[in-house]
């Protein structure tokens, strides 16, 4: 009886089933290199801008011109270019999973949209009635909420998600959104229309340490809420009924997405506006580079987002300066090709991720 032939494994199979599989490593030779790429490009942002500082001097010197511009303007810029660059990436991977759709992101769905308009009605009203400040983040919370469950809604066709239902529904949502805040824009007296175009372009500019704070909490808030339900994302993507018969309660995690990236996002377009594409741009890339696992994308989305975000601020600070353009055209620039790249790509298969 002659022995039967030992099987030998293709290494090729092997490489991509140990790149499929998750470990500790793995996370942390992937994360690694984009939190120390996110750290030189927070050195180079803080160091270079419309005026040349001098970073050992502002250390040393508390009295010095270049402490001020580092402590009180530079510095809490980049860090809110880090924390809305974070929430935008993150938000765009989980909505993604959400409905399965590798084209979905805030700005594009008219979410970042919906959010800005209840900013900036809170922003006009708030000070007639006598609040606080605090109540802008709020009230782009709910407009975000708002937005986002609208959107979900009227994209379902007899019960599905079409995805390019969903495009149109985001396309539909942005252009009224857009005509909404021009409507206040034109009612409103001259020393708000700054402010609202402010919004409308995307900014970063002159950001206070609170605003910081506020963001950076709420985001980090949404982001582990996100990753203690990564493992049921993964499962989202194999379709409702599937992911239901293993055990993901769908409304549940649905309400879960709904709430946690409407808070993020009511908290990001708060401060800095309408800034659309980083959700689509920084999440698709490290897709194709590392996978769809949720449990390692949403991390390196955060700090992939977060160094995109600092880098296109840096660019708009310094292309033209002293001037500086809006940080909202420089993704948007980025972002157009990038979109028409991937609507072309997908178009040619069913959208999924």
């Amino acid at each position: 009886m002659s022995a039967q032939p030992k099987m030998v494994a293709d290494p090729a199979d092997l490489s991509r089933h140990r790149a499929a599989h998750l470990t500790r490593a793995r996370m942390t030779a992937i994360l690694l290199p984009l939190t120390v790429s996110l750290i030189v490009m927070v050195l180079v942002a803080t160091a270079f801008g419309t005026v040349h500082i001098s970073l050992i001097r502002a250390w040393r010197d508390a009295s010095s011109p270049d402490h001020a511009i580092l402590f009180s303007a530079r510095l809490p810029r980049v860090v809110m270019g880090i924390a809305v660059g974070a929430v935008l990436a993150v938000v765009g991977v989980a909505l993604q999973a959400l409905v399965r759709n590798p084209l979905a992101e805030g700005g594009i769905l008219g979410i970042s949209g919906g959010g800005a308009l209840g900013a900036i009605i809170a922003l006009i009203f708030v000070p007639a009635i006598g609040f606080g400040d605090a109540i802008v983040p709020l009230a782009a919370f709910l407009a975000a909420l708002v937005s986002t469950v609208a959107v979900y809604r009227l994209a379902l066709v007899d019960g599905q998600l079409e995805p390019f239902t969903l495009l149109l529904v985001g396309v539909i949502f942005n252009a009224f959104w857009g005509a909404a805040i021009m409507l206040v824009n034109s009612v409103v007296n001259f020393y708000y229309v700054h402010t609202i175009v402010f919004w409308l372009m995307g900014s970063l500019e002159a950001p206070s340490w609170h605003e910081v704070l506020i963001v950076s909490i709420l985001g980090l808030l949404g982001f582990a809420v996100l990753m203690y339900r990564a493992r049921e994302l993964n499962l989202l993507s194999l379709g409702d009924s599937a992911a239901a018969e293993l055990g993901v309660e769908i409304n549940g995690l649905r309400r879960t997405i709904f709430v946690a990236t409407s808070v993020m996002i009511g908290a990001a377009v708060s401060v800095s506006g309408i800034i659309s594409f980083v959700g689509l741009i920084v999440p698709h890339v490290l897709r194709l580079a590392f996978g769809s696992d949720h449990r390692l994308l949403l991390p390196a989305s955060m700090i992939g987002g977060a160094a995109f975000m600092v880098a296109a601020d840096l660019i708009a600070r310094i292309v033209i300066a002293p001037a500086e353009i809006p940080v909202g055209s420089i993704t948007a620039l980025c972002g157009g090709p990038f979109f028409i790249y991937m609507l072309r790509r997908e178009g040619k298969r069913p959208l999924s991720l």
